[in-house]
């Protein structure tokens, strides 16, 4: 007998086989027990999941000979022959090569015929979503009242592109992606089976390269099979596929945290002369720290959102602990943006190293960052003593410049010539000059703030009030930098880099200013990514 396949071998036959649809198998098995079978399904999915495995399991649980049944006997003829795709009353239909008008009236004239030897004549079309809108229109009716000896199973990867009409026919069903755990546990079933030797590790890396496909891991894993002669491991896993092991996002992930840029750039560098995917290495670099997002919010007790091996969330869980939350949503943020520039350079390689330099110059404590990139004053230049400053939080300092300018708002009323002599050395243009500095630090200290507040355009200078102009789609981005721990940041470094007391007006503008925006828009697309956990973090910090 010629060989077969372990996508084929290892295909489910009855419904308890089926893995990670409990939700669609059960509702299946009770229509069957109380006799409520609807006469048009569709499954809709991603794919590899199960979708035609179900509709073939569905249609011999009907047409068994024991059948309707939970259990198809897989022993009678019915059976063997759906199970071997030639029975006559099991007809499976490709819907990319049969999609037209003819091919559909064809259909409509055979559901008029009694099964050959079933209970039921059962029409199985895969990739239902490539039929023709002529050829749906032509379904619509015999799919409304079809002969009760006729039941309709349709199968597809994009139900958005089933016209509603068909979808309001058909009892609709969603499958879910296999989560790695459950797939782990039948690839270590197969290989028990077939008599393989394969590590944990190698396990894992195989259910993780699936994304939630179980074909796509018994694929992988019969590829394996011939690959290596003896025991699979995690090495002939990432050599095959190209594959960046997990070990690797930690030991970047702790070098980041370690602030050695140099020593992760030359772990990149390594990973690409090996050959590995890079564009992979990113989307694991970001959905490692999605996860220690996860476990630094929630600990265990969010642990279940981590589709991981008990032995690495407790690896995740241990390496989480040493952020803040602020910097990995930060971090996310910085990931996204360097795979957003990639695809507009065709390039990884620059963007991911500047994303490994940013990541490493992360500051979570705003003080000491501002002492170090925040110019020092000249008591000469200020005429006065060079005291030691107080630390103080922002509302501190918030209150602190209301009062210092309701005391200056006095101080003109009584001689309006002195606040002209106070603010006559600031200008308009060095302001827009120091800008990009400005936003620079604030990228130190708040990435957030400096990337909201790069979207607005600098307006006009009155005395020491400076007016910044946002877009009306940013008035969001207004909203949170009018917050008062957000402004008290941006006027104090904006003060401290001037040397003089400036305060910040935000405007809404009619219009995008062309040409105004002092830094381009590299990282606006994270802004829209991960707008609503932003919003939500910072209205607890205000």
């Amino acid at each position: 007998m010629s060989y077969i396949v372990f996508a084929r071998k290892w295909r489910p036959k009855n419904f308890d086989e089926v893995i990670g649809q409990d939700h669609i198998t059960n509702i299946l098995k009770n229509a069957i027990k109380q006799g409520r079978i609807a006469h048009a399904y569709l499954f809709a999915g991603p794919r590899g999941i199960g979708k035609t495995s179900l509709a073939r399991i569905l249609a011999k649980s009907l047409n068994c000979q024991k059948g309707p049944t939970l259990s198809p006997c897989e022993n009678c003829t019915s059976c063997k022959e759906i199970s071997e795709s030639r029975s006559f009353d099991v007809i499976e239909i490709d819907g990319a090569s049969n999609r037209g008008i003819e091919e559909i009236r064809s259909l409509r004239e055979n559901v008029k015929f009694s099964p050959s030897a079933g209970k039921y004549k059962i029409y199985i079309i895969d990739e239902v979503h490539m039929l023709t809108t002529e050829a749906f229109n032509a379904l619509l009716k015999t799919l409304e009242e079809p002969p009760e000896h006729v039941k309709f199973i349709f199968a597809t990867t994009h139900p958005e592109k089933v016209i509603p009409t068909i979808i309001s026919r058909c009892q609709r069903f969603d499958f879910h992606k296999i989560s790695i755990t459950k797939i782990i546990e039948k690839l270590d079933k197969i290989s028990r089976a077939e008599k393989l030797d394969v590590d944990k590790d190698a396990l894992f890396a195989i259910a993780k390269a699936a994304s939630g496909s179980m074909r796509d891991a018994e694929s992988i894993l019969d590829q394996l099979s011939a690959f290596s002669k003896n025991k699979i491991k995690l090495s002939d896993v990432t050599d095959v596929l190209g594959m960046i092991e997990e070990d690797y996002l930690f030991e970047i992930t702790d070098k980041i945290f370690q602030k050695d840029a140099s020593g992760a750039i030359k772990l990149i560098d390594t990973l690409i002369n090996e050959g590995k995917d890079t564009k992979g290495f990113i989307a694991g670099l970001i959905e490692h720290f999605r996860n220690l997002m996860i476990a630094r919010i929630g600990g265990k007790s969010l642990e279940s959102l981590l589709d991981l091996p008990p032995e690495i969330k407790i690896k995740v869980l241990e390496q989480s602990q040493q952020f803040l939350v602020t910097d990995l949503i930060n971090s996310i943020e910085i990931l996204v943006a360097a795979q957003e520039i990639a695809r507009k350079i065709d390039s990884l390689h620059i963007p991911l190293e500047m994303a490994i330099a940013k990541l490493t110059s992360i500051n979570s404590n705003p003080e000491p960052q501002l002492k170090k990139v925040l110019p020092q004053q000249n008591p000469k230049e200020t005429g006065k003593e060079n005291k030691p400053k107080i630390k103080q939080n922002p509302e501190d300092a918030r209150q602190q410049s209301d009062s210092a300018a309701t005391s200056q708002q006095t101080k003109e009323e009584d001689n309006p010539n002195d606040s002209v002599q106070m603010f006559s050395d600031v200008t308009f243009q060095e302001i827009k000059g120091k800008w990009s500095e400005l936003i620079n630090i604030l990228s130190k200290i708040k990435m957030s703030v400096a990337t909201f507040l790069q979207e607005g355009s600098l307006i006009k200078l009155e005395k020491n009030i400076l007016t910044v102009g946002l877009p009306k789609e940013a008035s969001l981005h207004k909203e949170l930098l009018e917050g008062q721990s957000n402004r008290a940041l941006i006027e104090s470094s904006l003060s401290q880099l001037l040397d003089k007391d400036i305060k910040i007006n935000f405007e809404t503008t009619s219009d995008r200013l062309q040409g105004e925006t002092p830094h381009g828009h590299a990282i606006k697309s994270t802004i829209d990514t991960f707008k609503g956990r932003l919003i939500n973090h910072w209205h607890k910090q205000d």
